[in-house]
C-alpha cells in the first residue's frame, strides 16, 4: 500500500486534478493482492488491527444501510459502528454515499459485508486515498520512517523499545514494517507475472545494443557517436532498471549520441522503445515519463530521430530486401514441394494397392514421372480444399510475411515452454530446409484481457457449480520408439503451418484433417511442436478458409482434457468467442461446437462468460426450427442453433452462467426450439433445460411457458438419450404440484412407466424412476401409476441396481405406500425383504428413503411381522446413531410406526431372547 500503490499502480488522468486507476491487468493483480492482505490482516495481526488511523479512509461506497447487520447502529440511511475511538468517534461511519473507516478491524469487516463487491470497494478506496499510509500513520511519522527505510526493520522496532516510546508508536512502527514486507511481496509477484507476459525481453534488447555499439565511432562515418547504459548493474533477470520500474515494464535506460542531432535519452521496455524525460544516470527519480511515441525496437526509433542513421541503414536495406525476397520464394517453393511429398507419404503404396485421399484402395498403376506425379498431387490438394471449404468465400492473398506476423503473436504460454518450442522448431527447420533464412526478430506478445469486465467479475465464480474435472497428467512416451509414424508426419505439417504462405497453410490444414485426430499420438504431436499456438493464432486472421480449417481441427482435438486446458491457458477462448460474431455461418457453428468441447471445466466456462460468450451463444438460438420446408439458408441457421445449444449445455453447469443465459433471454428461445422435430436439436436443448432446472426461476419459466407439454411429447421419442434428458427435466421440475398435474394432464405418466422396461440403460432408468418418484408425491398420480402396473415393476427393481436407481425406486415406493392397498401389494410382490436389506446401505440419501418406505409399510400388521422376522426393527434402531440428521429423523419416524403397529408379544419375545436384548428397554 506504499511503494506498490504510488509507483507500481497505473493511473490515468481524468482531469487536471483528478486521477483514476486504469483498468489494466497489472492494476487488477495489484488490487487483488492488496485485498488479500487486508482481508486476513485482523486474523494475522489482531493487535495492529485495533490501531486507530490518524485520519479516516473515506470513499464513495456501493454499500447501503441494509448491508450492515449486528454491531452497528442504523438510523435511516446512516450507519455507525458500536466501536469508537478515545474521542468518541465511530470507527466506521456511513453517510451515503461516503463511508469513513478508522481501523483495519473495521476495514476487514466492511470487505466481508461487501461480499462479491469487495474488489470494487478496494478499487474505490485506493482511488480516493492516493496516500493511505499518511491517513493510517500520519504524515510526519510515515515520512520519518521512510527516511530510515534502508535500516533493518527489526532494529527500528528494537530501538523504539529501548527509547521507551509509547505503545502507540511501537504499533505504528510494526505497521510500517508490515507495509514494507507486503510491498516487497507484491512487487516481486507482479515482476514475476510480467516476466512471463512480456513482448520484448532483456536478452533481445542487450543483443541489439551490443550490435549498435560495434558501429559507434567518433566521426561521421559510423552509425552513432556513442551509446551507453545509465547503469552498469544488471539484475539476475537481465534487467537494469530499478525494481519498481521493472514492474512498469522498463528494461534499461540508454544515452545515445547520434552523428547529426542532440543526445537522446531512451527507455527500452517490454512494450518497445521510447524517449524519456532525460535519465542521465542511475538513481534519478524524475524523467521516467514517456515523451515520444513507442517504437517496436531501438533501430526504428533511431531511424525516426536521426536522418544520418536512417540513411546508413537504408543503404543496406535494398540489398538485404532483395536477398530476403529470393530466400523467401525459395523457402515457400520448397515447403510446397515437401508438403506434397509428405501427403504422398501419407498415402504411400500398400501391397493391395494405393490408398487415395478419399480413403479407397485403387489398383497399382504404372509408374508416373515426377512431373506428372507432382501435377496430380497439386490437383488433389485443390480438390481437397474445395471439398473442405465449399461454403466459405474466396479470401484475399495472404503473404508469407503476414503469415509470419500472425504466427509471431503468441497466445500466452509460459516463457520456458515458449522458448523450448522455438528452439525445437529452429533445429527441425535447419535440418529439413537446405535454404538458409535470415535471423528472425524477437516475437511480440499480445496480452489478451477482458475489455469490459468489472474488477469483481474477474476473480469470482460460482461456488455451487459442479466439480471441476481432475487434472489429467500429460503422458509422454518413454522413448521415441514408442511414437507411431503419424506423430512425426504431423510434426512436419506443423512446421509448414508456421513457415508457409496462405496456399501452403490451407493445404497443410487439409492434410492434418486426413489423420485420425482423435488418436492421442496425433494430439500430442500438435501440442508438442507448438501447433496449438499456431492454430489459435490463425483464428485472428482475416482468412475464412484458415479459420475454418483451424476450427475443424480444434473442434476434434478439444475432446482431450489436457488440450482443453492448454487452449484456456493460451487465452484461446477469447479468440473463439469473437468468431461467434462472424457473418459466416459455418464459422459460427464451428466456434460454438468448439466451445461446447472446451467448456467442460469451471475455468473455461467462466472465461466464456467473461468474454461475452453467453450473450452471443443465446443469439445463435434465434431461428425457426419447425417449418415444413426449409431454404438452404434456414437449414444453416438451424445447424448454427444446434451448435449454440450444445455450447450453452456445457456452459450451463455454472450457476452464474445459468443466470446469464436467463438474463440474455435464452429461456423463450429454448422453449421455441423445444418444438423442433429434429432430434439433433432437441437433445442439447433439453439437456440445457434439465441442467438449468436446478434453479427455481427456471422451473417456474418451464412451467409457465408451456414446456412441460413438449417434454412429455418427447418422452415418446425413439431416442434413449432424448428420453433420458426429458425424464430428468421432469424429475427436477416435479417438485411443484402444478407441474405434477401438468404431467398427468398431458398423459406423461404412462410413457414414464414404459421407460422402466429399458433396464439395461441405467442412466435412462435413473431418470425415469426419479421422475416417477417426484410425480407420485401427488396421490392422483399414484392412482394412475397403479393402472399402468408400475408398482410391481418398481418392486422388481429393488435388486441388482445402482444406488442412483435405488434411491429413486425406494422414494417412489415410499409415496406409493401412503395408500393402504399398496402396502399389502408391496408385500405380495416380495418387496419387504429387499427394503429391509437396504437398511444396511452406507448411502445416506438411500437410507432416508428406505426408512420412510419401511415406516409406511410397517403400519400394516402383516408387513410388521415380516419386518420383525428380518430383524428390521434392530436395523432401524441402529440408524439413530447415523451421523446424518436427516437419516436420524427418518429412522425415528419409522421406529415410531414400528412400535405403534407391533404386537406386545413381539416385544416381550425381544426382551427375553438373545437377539432382543437391544430392545429390552421397551
Amino acid at each position: 500500500m506504499g511503494i506498490s500503490l504510488t509507483r507500481a499502480a497505473q493511473w490515468t488522468m481524468v482531469s487536471s486534478s483528478t486521477a483514476k486507476l486504469a483498468s489494466t491487468p497489472m492494476n487488477e493483480s495489484l488490487l487483488k493482492e492488496i485485498l488479500h492482505f487486508v482481508e486476513h490482516f485482523s486474523s494475522q495481526h489482531p493487535q495492529e488491527a485495533e490501531h486507530v488511523f490518524e485520519e479516516p479512509l473515506q470513499w464513495s461506497t456501493t454499500l447501503v444501510a441494509s448491508d450492515f447487520k449486528t454491531d452497528y447502529d442504523i438510523s435511516d440511511s446512516d450507519v455507525q459502528s458500536h466501536e469508537r475511538d478515545s474521542e468518541g468517534h465511530p470507527l466506521l461511519q456511513l453517510s451515503p454515499p461516503t463511508v469513513y473507516v478508522r481501523s483495519f478491524s473495521q476495514l476487514t469487516k466492511l470487505l466481508h459485508l461487501a461480499d462479491d463487491k469487495k474488489l470494487v470497494e478496494v478499487w474505490a478506496c485506493l482511488e480516493e486515498n492516493r496516500e493511505p499510509l499518511v491517513n493510517i500513520l500520519g504524515r510526519s511519522f510515515s515520512s520519518d520512517l521512510a527516511i530510515e527505510a534502508h535500516d533493518d526493520a527489526v532494529s527500528v522496532v528494537d530501538r523504539t523499545k529501548e527509547e521507551g516510546l509509547s505503545k502507540d508508536l511501537e504499533v505504528k512502527v510494526k505497521l510500517f514494517q508490515l507495509f514494507q514486507d507486503m510491498d516487497k511481496q507484491i512487487l516481486d509477484k507482479l515482476l514475476k507475472d510480467i516476466s512471463e507476459q512480456v513482448r520484448l525481453n532483456p536478452k533481445a534488447v542487450k543483443n541489439e545494443v551490443e550490435i549498435l555499439q560495434m558501429f559507434c565511432s567518433g566521426g561521421d562515418k559510423g552509425l552513432l557517436k556513442s551509446l551507453r547504459y545509465t547503469s552498469d548493474f544488471e539484475f539476475s533477470n537481465g534487467y537494469r532498471a530499478p525494481l519498481w520500474r521493472q514492474v512498469q515494464g522498463d528494461i534499461c535506460y540508454l544515452v545515445i549520441e547520434p552523428c547529426d542531432t542532440e543526445t537522446l535519452y531512451i527507455t527500452c521496455s517490454t512494450a518497445g522503445s521510447f524517449l524519456n524525460g532525460g535519465i542521465k544516470q542511475e538513481g534519478e527519480e524524475n524523467g521516467y515519463e514517456r515523451t515520444s511515441d513507442t517504437y517496436e525496437d531501438l533501430v526504428t526509433l533511431l531511424k525516426s530521430r536521426s536522418p544520418h542513421f536512417a540513411e546508413k541503414i537504408n543503404q543496406q536495406a535494398s540489398a538485404v530486401q532483395e536477398l530476403s525476397t529470393k530466400k523467401e520464394k525459395t523457402v515457400n517453393e520448397q515447403l510446397q514441394l515437401e508438403l506434397h511429398t509428405t501427403r504422398r507419404n501419407i498415402y504411400e503404396p500398400r501391397p493391395s494397392g494405393i490408398l487415395s485421399t478419399c480413403g479407397k484402395t485403387e489398383e497399382n498403376k504404372g509408374h508416373k514421372s515426377s512431373e506428372e506425379e507432382e501435377k496430380s498431387l497439386r490437383q488433389g490438394a485443390k480438390s481437397k480444399i474445395k471439398a473442405e471449404f465449399s461454403a466459405s468465400s474466396s479470401p484475399g492473398h495472404m503473404s508469407s510475411q503476414k503469415r509470419k506476423t500472425e504466427e509471431n503473436k503468441p497466445l500466452k504460454s509460459s516463457e520456458d515452454e515458449h522458448k523450448n518450442l522455438r528452439q525445437r522448431a529452429k533445429s527441425k527447420t535447419k535440418a529439413e530446409l537446405s535454404a538458409s533464412s535470415s535471423p528472425g526478430h524477437v516475437s511480440s506478445q499480445k496480452l489478451k484481457t477482458s475489455a469490459g469486465a468489472l474488477p469483481g467479475e474477474l476473480f469470482s465464480e460460482s461456488s455451487t457449480e459442479s466439480e471441476e474435472e481432475e487434472e489429467q497428467p500429460y503422458r509422454h512416451p518413454e522413448t521415441n520408439t514408442d511414437l507411431p509414424s503419424e506423430y512425426w508426419q504431423i510434426q512436419k505439417l506443423v512446421k509448414y503451418l508456421k513457415d508457409g504462405d496462405q496456399i501452403v497453410t490451407v493445404d497443410t490444414l487439409c492434410a492434418m484433417m486426413d489423420f485420425n485426430l482423435m488418436q492421442e499420438s496425433c494430439q500430442m504431436a500438435i501440442q508438442d511442436t507448438g501447433g496449438l499456438k499456431v492454430l489459435l493464432n490463425l483464428l485472428d486472421t482475416d482468412e475464412h478458409k484458415c479459420k475454418i480449417g483451424s476450427l475443424k481441427i480444434l473442434r476434434t482435438i478439444s475432446h482431450n482434457s489436457q488440450i482443453r486446458r492448454v487452449i484456456v491457458d493460451m487465452r484461446g477462448v477469447q479468440s473463439i468467442v469473437k468468431i461467434l460474431d462472424s457473418p459466416v455461418k459455418e464459422l459460427k457453428a464451428l466456434a460454438a461446437e468448439t466451445i461446447a468441447n472446451v467448456a467442460k471445466f469451471r475455468r473455461a466456462r467462466r472465461n466464456v462468460r467473461l468474454y461475452g460468450g453467453i450473450n452471443k451463444l443465446v443469439k445463435l438460438l434465434d431461428c425457426l426450427p419447425n417449418l415444413a420446408s426449409l431454404t438452404p439458408s434456414q437449414e444453416e441457421d438451424i445447424e448454427v442453433a444446434c451448435c449454440g445449444a450444445l455450447a450453452l449445455w456445457s456452459c450451463s453447469r455454472s450457476t452464474k452462467n445459468k443466470k446469464a443465459i436467463r438474463k440474455a433471454g435464452g429461456i423463450p428461445l429454448l422453449g421455441r426450439l423445444l418444438k423442433s422435430p429434429l432430434q439433433k436439436m432437441l437433445i442439447p436443448v433439453v439437456g440445457t433445460l434439465q441442467e438449468c432446472a436446478s434453479e427455481e426461476s427456471y422451473r417456474n419459466d418451464i412451467q409457465t411457458l408451456g414446456m412441460i407439454k413438449d417434454l412429455v411429447r418427447n418422452l415418446n421419442s425413439d431416442n434413449d438419450e432424448l428420453q433420458m434428458h426429458c425424464a430428468s427435466a421432469i424429475f427436477k421440475c416435479a417438485e411443484d404440484k402444478q407441474t405434477r398435474d401438468l404431467v398427468r394432464k398431458y398423459k406423461g405418466l404412462q410413457p414414464l412407466v414404459s421407460l422402466l422396461h429399458k433396464a439395461d440403460n441405467k442412466q435412462l432408468l435413473a431418470a425415469a424412476t426419479g421422475a416417477i418418484w417426484k410425480c407420485s408425491i401427488s396421490q392422483e398420480n399414484v392412482t394412475k401409476f397403479q393402472e399402468y402396473k408400475a408398482l410391481k415393476i418398481l418392486v422388481n427393481l429393488l435388486t441388482d441396481q445402482p444406488e442412483e436407481v435405488l434411491v429413486n425406486v425406494v422414494g417412489a415406493l415410499g409415496e406409493f405406500a401412503q395408500i393402504p392397498a399398496n402396502k399389502a401389494a408391496i408385500r405380495e410382490f416380495g418387496g419387504i425383504k429387499p427394503l429391509v436389506k437396504l437398511l444396511t446401505s452406507p448411502n445416506q440419501a438411500l437410507l432416508v428413503n428406505v426408512t420412510k418406505a419401511v415406516g409406511a409399510c410397517a403400519t400394516n400388521k402383516d408387513n410388521m411381522v415380516i419386518i420383525d422376522q428380518l430383524d428390521g426393527i434392530r436395523l432401524v434402531w441402529s440408524l439413530l446413531k447415523n451421523p446424518s440428521a436427516d437419516v436420524q429423523s427418518s429412522a425415528a419416524w419409522a421406529l415410531c410406526a414400528c412400535i405403534e403397529n407391533a404386537e406386545l408379544k413381539i416385544f416381550s419375545e425381544h426382551a427375553t431372547s438373545s437377539r432382543g436384548t437391544q430392545l429390552g428397554w421397551l
